[in-house]
């Protein structure tokens, strides 16, 4: 707990009431689930506040808007810090893997998260009825592929956020002629190296 309070305070956000309470618990939750069913490589509860929360939250100040699409969270990363940090917002957490959504959906309810779906599909296959505000994605895909798989769920102002690893120079070469225009953030996670983490934001040109 006091590790996981210290990371938070590493990142100099200002967070609702609760939110480190509801963040051990997940990660408990998350280390217990992962004895059983492998749900994440990282086993490690010190590298899974780094790998898992950190990670995640760095993402917190490029949201948009009301709805977030979180296409292919696995075990609820970055959607279910996300969602614990910005009740306000409402998330939707999309996986193909039922054992992962099973798990975000079980997250979900322990911790009282009224403001998160889970939804077992493809990005490609999944048809909500409605597009989103912020669509997120974690070390998913390529970017062209991103967008090919889940940029229609992008709302027309609305911005796709694909958190990336080291810069992605290749992949964003090949970005040119699509419909999007990008910009490229790094990120800093406190415990991992400089420039090893970087935010693609696209937006329809």
């Amino acid at each position: 707990m006091h590790d996981l309070e210290a990371a938070l305070q590493k990142l100099e956000q200002t967070y609702p009431d609760g939110t480190l309470d509801k963040l051990a618990a997940l990660l408990a939750e998350l280390e217990k689930w992962n004895r059983r069913i492998n749900l994440t490589a990282i086993r490690d509860p010190k590298d899974m506040v780094v790998g898992h929360i950190l990670d995640s939250l760095v993402a917190r100040p490029l949201l948009e808007g009301n709805t977030v699409l979180d296409v292919g969270t696995g075990p609820g990363f970055p959607g279910l810090p996300l969602a614990i940090t910005e009740p306000d917002r409402q998330f939707t957490l999309l996986d193909s893997n039922n054992k992962k959504i099973m798990f975000v959906q079980h997250a979900a309810g322990l911790l009282g998260l009224g403001n998160v779906t889970a939804v077992k599909g493809r990005a490609e296959d999944y048809a909500p009825g409605q597009r989103f505000d912020t669509v997120i994605a974690r070390a998913l895909a390529t970017l062209p592929r991103l967008m090919e798989i889940a940029g229609h769920h992008v709302g027309e102002d609305g911005v796709f956020v694909a958190l990336k690893g080291r810069f992605p120079a290749e992949e964003l070469a090949h970005l040119s002629g699509t419909p999007w225009d990008h910009a490229v953030m790094e990120l800093e996670v406190p415990g991992l190296e400089k420039g090893s983490r970087h935010a693609v934001l696209l937006r329809r040109a």
